[in-house]
């Protein structure tokens, strides 16, 4: 590790995960006792705000729904969901809120991002300040970055209630679910944190671009707009899609260190602490802390080897006579495609953490990085994005990897597989495989696509490993629902914005599907009395074995593509 590392930066690195955990216990404890329908210290103030809405909407929230009713609900909100948010970009020209007239977006284009938006993968095929209005941003976009990510964790809220119910044709209300991930969760944080963003220089206004000159002479228009706001849920939603184009390495989303850590923060708040929840839920804590030990076990040395090799800089950029040594001066290293107020250490964290919680933002350029230093998000997304993961999605797509683990830990010894005292059988298996092959098949198949087809090569940049590994990422990043890009490939064209718009539903709704009937189908079960031969989830071993089945089934799935790529890029790096 290089001084570097070990140094400032290296403090850095300590103190954001020493807030990030420090605030596990009493946020999960928040959202545990949400899900479970308890008062929390917001209850006073929102309680008849919740009430006020479930009557304006003729919802019951006391009234239990079946793993079917509460997918078809689930459905049916996202669908509508996609309707009225493509209606928004495509009439957006006519809409209010537009002071510099832009025009509604092409069909594609349209519906790549409302399908992008509503999965909440938020990946972007456009230039924001250029294409979108302040509308499309506000009502369309933002409203979807809080629905979409609430859908996550009311489906996670739904399966933990199917794993510790006994013989019951329920698994809570979904609308009741959704209502409270908003009200009691969502809104609460974004609202803090938009206000702080604010107060450190985030831009939040109305106003229309502005133009400014420059010492050379020249005219450089600045966008501006509702930003703060969106930046907040955008990042405690696990989002990720920025207001600006180049997304959060613009000085108007994240202007300095300060805002960087908090928004690093909150990139993976949510999801670490609904370990917490998850374990107080199912009446053993230890259940919880032994997942978040194993998402933490894969992504810090995933996330350190990252930041070495970018630290370690760039032969060739050496070979034409560039410093690329650590000093007092500067960074050192790879600092291509990086911010110089963020630095190495602080773009390194950042890849690692949006592409482990499936956020997808960005301060640094993904592209410009190292080829092995590159291959650490691709690598995180392709283990499902369940590293942490997104909020909700990240948990119950682990708790997928859970049940696989038990079923082949069961077969190992003779035994009949449980989890929580719930046998796993021969339906759940097949919905967890379904969850695991589902997105895996189109990133493989996407990505064939992408290289063999006319229509995909045209939108390449670059050739060889390099342009290969921008059409892996680009279909890892839609079929596991993260939102970013390597750069480079030009994704704005009928073939991608379809192709991928179609892997964005897979890796959304093939998931959430078999999480839900993974939860009724538990649910309908009774508990069996834990016995010398049942196998603890709470220990060391557990962790181990389940980290082994997580990378195992990712190496085993993606290898080939990994070599065809990343690897071959590096071997022609360091081989000159």
């Amino acid at each position: 590790m290089t001084a570097s590392l070990i140094g400032w930066g290296g403090w850095q690195v300590v103190a954001y995960f020493i807030v990030l955990f420090a605030l596990v216990v009493p946020l999960g404890g928040h959202m545990a006792r949400v899900y479970l329908g308890k008062s929390t210290f917001l209850s006073p103030a929102l309680q008849p705000v919740e009430g006020l809405i479930y009557r304006a909407c003729g919802v019951d929230p006391d009234r239990e729904m079946s793993w079917k009713e509460y997918a078809l609900a689930l459905l049916a909100l996202s669908f509508s969901g996609f309707a009225l948010l493509y209606a928004i970009l495509i009439g957006q020209g006519v809409l209010p809120l537009n002071p510099q007239n832009l025009p509604g977006l092409s069909p594609d284009l349209a519906f790549n991002t409302a399908v992008s938006f509503i999965t909440n993968t938020n990946w972007q095929s456009y230039s924001g300040e250029t294409v979108m209005t302040n509308f499309s941003q506000m009502a369309g976009l933002t409203v979807q970055n809080f629905v979409s990510a609430a859908v996550g964790m009311a489906a996670l809220a739904a399966m933990i209630r199917g794993m510790t119910r006994r013989k019951a044709a329920g698994i809570g209300n979904f609308w009741a679910d959704l209502v409270r991930s908003i009200l009691y969760i969502l809104l609460p944080l974004s609202f803090i944190l938009a206000l702080v963003l604010g107060a450190q220089g985030v831009v939040q206004t109305f106003s229309a671009s502005i133009d400014a000159h420059t010492l050379e002479g020249t005219k450089q228009t600045i966008a501006l707009g509702p930003v703060a706001s969106q930046e907040a849920i955008k990042m405690l939603g696990t989002n990720g899609g920025g207001f600006f184009n180049v997304n959060s390495a613009h000085p108007f989303e994240n202007p300095n260190p300060l805002t960087n850590f908090l928004e690093l923060v909150a990139i993976l708040v949510i999801p670490t602490s609904l370990c917490h929840s998850f374990g107080i839920m199912v009446g053993d804590r230890r259940q919880g802390f032994a997942l978040l030990a194993a998402m933490s076990l894969v992504f810090v040395p995933l996330m350190l080897f990252g930041i070495a090799e970018e630290q370690g800089g760039n032969p060739h950029l050496a070979s034409l006579g560039i410093d690329q040594t650590a000093s007092a001066q500067q960074p050192g290293g790879n600092m291509e495609g990086k911010e110089t107020r963020f630095g190495i250490v602080n773009s390194g964290l950042w890849a690692a953490a949006t592409t482990a919680a499936s956020n997808g933002s960005v301060n640094s350029m993904h592209d410009s990085y190292t080829p092995l230093g590159g291959m650490v998000p691709l690598l995180l997304m392709k283990f499902g994005e369940v590293i942490y993961g997104g909020v909700g999605s990240g948990l119950y797509g682990m708790l997928i990897f859970v049940v696989i683990t038990v079923f082949i830990a069961g077969l190992m010894v003779g035994r009949t597989p449980e989890y929580l005292g719930k046998k796993i059988q021969s339906f759940e298996m097949k919905m967890a495989s379904i969850a695991i092959l589902a997105p895996s098949a189109c990133v493989l198949i996407g990505t064939a696509l992408g290289v063999m087809t006319e229509a995909g090569r045209a939108g390449l940049f670059n050739s060889g490993p390099q342009g290969y590994s921008e059409v892996l990422y680009a279909f890892t990043s839609a079929a596991n629902n993260n939102g970013s890009a390597f750069a480079g490939l030009s994704a704005n064209s009928p073939f991608y914005n379809t192709a991928l718009g179609l892997c964005m539903l897979v890796g959304r709704y093939f998931v959430l599907i078999p999480v839900l009937a993974i939860g009724g189908s538990l649910a309908a079960k009774n508990t069996t009395p834990p016995s010398a031969g049942t196998l603890p989830t709470h220990t060391p071993l557990f962790v181990l074995v389940l980290i082994f089945v997580l990378v195992l089934v990712g190496i085993l799935t993606y290898a080939p593509t990994l070599a065809l790529g990343p690897v071959i890029a590096y071997l022609q790096m360091i081989g000159g």
